[in-house]
C-alpha cells in the first residue's frame, strides 16, 4: 500500500484479492479520518482503473465523499483510455458470472476500508462499468444502496435466481448510442420494472456512446463528447448521491 497526498486529496493504492487473481484498488479522500462515511465504489471502463477513473475518484474526494475505484482486470492489467480494448473486456462479458465474482471481490474490500461505511455504497460506472455497476444492483451486493450507469452497456446477465433489486438505479444514457440501442433500453426498463426496482432513466438527445469522455472524438464510430449531456449527467448524479446517501457533511 502506498499513500500520496495533492491538493487536499489523500490518495493511496490498495491491493485485494479476487479469486486467484490480486486486483489494485485506488482510493482518494480529503484527509478526514473522524469516522467511516457513506462512499463511492466506481467501475472502471474497458480499459482499466487508468488516469481518467483515478481523476473520477480525486473529483468526488474533493467533494467530501470517500472513493474507492474498483479494478476488474487485475493489479497491472490496464488498456489504452482511447484504443480498442476488446480484448480485456469480453472474458468479463461473455462470463457474467465471473464479472460478479469480481464485483462482489471489490465491494468486499470497500466495506472493509476504515473510511467507508460499509452499508452506504453507490456504484458508479462508465460504459463497461456501467454495466457492471447495474450487475451490483442485480446481485444484489452487501452495502450497495444505489448504482449509476452512465453510457453502460445495458444487457442482463442470462444468470438463474436473480434477487428483487433493492438498490435505486440510475441510467443516463445518450440515445444515440450505438451500444445500447432503444429495444435494450426499453428491455432493461422491462427488466427492473419486473424486478421492483426505484429506477430512473435520464436518455439525451443527439448524445453518443462515452459522451462523458472528452476524449472521445469518433462520431463515426458513435463515440462523441457531448459537454452538454457531460454536464447534465454531472448534476443528474450529485442529486443521485445526495438522495441514496445524503448531503455530505464536514468533518
Amino acid at each position: 500500500m502506498s499513500a500520496a497526498s495533492s491538493r487536499s486529496i489523500v490518495s493511496e493504492f490498495i491491493d485485494y484479492p479476487a479469486g486467484d487473481l490480486v486486483c489494485e484498488a485506488y482510493v482518494a479522500h480529503d484527509g478526514a479520518t473522524a469516522r467511516p462515511r457513506p462512499g463511492v465504489v466506481l467501475a472502471h471502463a474497458w480499459d482499466g482503473q487508468n488516469g481518467s477513473m483515478r481523476a473520477h475518484a480525486e473529483h468526488f474526494a474533493a467533494q467530501g465523499r470517500v472513493a474507492f475505484a474498483l479494478d476488474l482486470y487485475g493489479k497491472g492489467v490496464r488498456g489504452e483510455e482511447t484504443g480498442d480494448n476488446t480484448r480485456l473486456m469480453a472474458p468479463l462479458l461473455q462470463d457474467r458470472g465471473l464479472l460478479r465474482d469480481r464485483l462482489a471481490a471489490g465491494i468486499a474490500a470497500a466495506r472493509q476500508h476504515p473510511l467507508l461505511d460499509p452499508d452506504n455504497l453507490v456504484v458508479i460506472g462508465w460504459c463497461f462499468g456501467g454495466l457492471c455497476a447495474l450487475d451490483a444492483a442485480r446481485s444484489a451486493l452487501p452495502g450497495v444502496r444505489g448504482v449509476v450507469s452512465i453510457h453502460g452497456v445495458l444487457r442482463p446477465p442470462g444468470l438463474a435466481d436473480l434477487p428483487r433489486i433493492s438498490a435505486k438505479i440510475l441510467v443516463l444514457h445518450g440515445w444515440e448510442d450505438p451500444v445500447a440501442p432503444p429495444e435494450d433500453v426499453l428491455a432493461l426498463a422491462r427488466e427492473l420494472t419486473a424486478a421492483g426496482a426505484d429506477w430512473q432513466l435520464h436518455a439525451y438527445g443527439h448524445a453518443m456512446h462515452a459522451f462523458t469522455f472528452p476524449g472521445a472524438q469518433m462520431p463515426e464510430r458513435g463515440l462523441q463528447y457531448d459537454p452538454n449531456a457531460a454536464r447534465r449527467a454531472s448534476l443528474a448524479i450529485e442529486a443521485f448521491l445526495a438522495e441514496v446517501l445524503g448531503p455530505v457533511v464536514p468533518a
